[in-house]
């Protein structure tokens, strides 16, 4: 380009960045639209049921997971129960915080496919005292 194109240049590059899906979804902010926690780090729901994911090739092992309904939309999602037998202090009708695992782009993490969220406390404790023994479960 010449000299004095400056302006031009600026004012395509503005005007093109609606065709980068990147910029567009960060502009419109349709993540935030479709995400179940709307855009929050935590929220609190009620397991539905506790389930088994099959993890993905090359591993064999059954994941432990609980269908969770979020009390602020009533939305279902699934969270991933982390820790050896965690899924034993978690029962149906609970009262769970979930959060994000923190895969690539909002995805889901690692051989658990299509979990997204994981529990960090079943009524009011935290789940990583309760699987070290240090507390017991509260009652509700």
């Amino acid at each position: 380009m010449g000299l004095k194109s400056a302006l031009k240049l600026k004012k395509d590059r503005k005007r093109f960045r609606w065709k980068d899906k990147r910029y567009k979804v960060k502009a419109i902010g349709l993540y935030a639209k479709f995400d179940p926690l709307k855009g929050a780090n935590q929220a609190k729901g009620i397991v539905l049921q506790k389930i088994q994911k099959e993890a993905k090739q090359p591993n064999s092992a059954m994941r432990k997971c609980c269908k969770v309904q979020l009390t602020k939309n009533g939305k279902v999602v699934t969270a991933f129960i982390p820790g050896n037998l965690a899924q034993k202090f978690i029962d149906e009708h609970d009262e769970v915080m979930i959060e994000r695992i923190g895969g690539n782009k909002g995805r889901s993490k690692g051989d658990i496919p299509g979990v997204r969220f994981q529990v960090l406390q079943v009524n009011d404790q935290p789940l990583h005292l309760l699987v070290k023994g240090k507390i017991e479960k509260g009652r509700r």
